[in-house]
């Protein structure tokens, strides 16, 4: 029983620290995977769960935001647009309430505005 005690206090620590390296070192590689300045080139700008297995996304590439579903059989591209800079003061449901809160540049936008964009 002295010896199971024994190498169990000697291997735990030896198994932790192997899980623990791998860890560091997967984190290390994905970052000098993503490129030159460490900048990703696709970025997931707002995503909405319209079911469990299906989801709607707006992604940011080289200037352009793209609307795609997201499902278990993968991505398919629904509308394409020009990335905006900067987002008029909208409410919650994207849609002027007519009144100025003071914050009129927001950064990301939502999908009621890139839709509006997309179809006309």
């Amino acid at each position: 029983m002295g010896w199971y005690i024994l190498k169990l206090l000697i291997l735990l620590p030896i198994i932790g620290g192997m899980v623990w390296g791998s860890l560091k070192l997967s984190q290390v590689m994905q970052n000098r995977m993503r490129g030159p300045g460490g900048r990703r080139s696709v970025r997931v700008v707002e995503t909405v769960m319209l079911s469990p297995t299906m989801k709607l996304a707006v992604l940011e590439f080289h200037g352009r935001e793209i609307l795609v579903s997201a499902s278990r059989h993968g991505l398919v591209r629904l509308a394409e647009a020009p990335a905006a800079s900067t987002v008029p003061d909208d409410g919650p449901d994207g849609f002027d309430d007519g009144f100025n809160d003071g914050f009129q540049d927001r950064p990301a936008p939502n999908f009621a505005r890139t839709l509006r964009r997309t179809q006309g």
